[in-house]
């Protein structure tokens, strides 16, 4: 009985290091710079408003509005505002939100920031490169790679597929 219960308590700890090694660490850069810097002006001139609102606001589009939300497509998700890569397909999953979700962005791609905007706290996600927000990143992503969903506004998208 005690040689069972120790399996037990090793194998536990065995699956808790592991799955702490599956999942991917969020870091917070309390010194986040944005390489491109543009005039709000300048960014009311190259975004929709909708774009806009998002990107520049901290806005959130409607779930289920985007038009990437079903995209299939092999390719790259970069940022509307800048271009930037931020997402590779192969990453893209359904998480039922209402939001393009993916499980990992692309190295160094996300810089992340503190909201409450809503009351709560949440774990903003902005484009390393333009400071521009796009999303919020939750831990309720899938459990057999990174357990991050990183619910991202389709607006604050643009797709490019592969070979283009």
């Amino acid at each position: 009985m005690k040689l069972k219960n120790l399996l037990l308590v090793a194998l536990a700890g065995s699956f808790n290091l592991l799955s702490a090694q599956l999942h991917e660490e969020i870091v917070m850069d309390e010194s986040f710079s944005p390489k491109v810097n543009k005039s709000e002006v300048q960014w009311k001139k190259e975004l929709s408003s909708s774009q806009y609102r998002v990107l520049r606001q901290a806005g959130t589009e409607y779930a289920f509005t985007s038009e990437l939300l079903d995209n299939k497509e092999k390719g790259t998700y970069h940022c509307a505002a800048c271009e930037a890569p931020l997402f590779e397909s192969e990453h893209k999953y359904d998480s039922g939100s209402g939001w393009p979700s993916f499980d990992r962005p692309i190295k160094g791609a996300i810089a992340y920031d503190v909201d409450y905007n809503i009351g709560v706290q949440r774990i903003e996600e902005k484009c390393a490169n333009c400071g521009s927000h796009l999303g919020h990143v939750f831990n309720d992503g899938p459990i057999r790679t990174t357990g991050k969903r990183h619910c991202i506004n389709g607006v604050a998208l643009k797709f490019i597929p592969n070979g283009k």
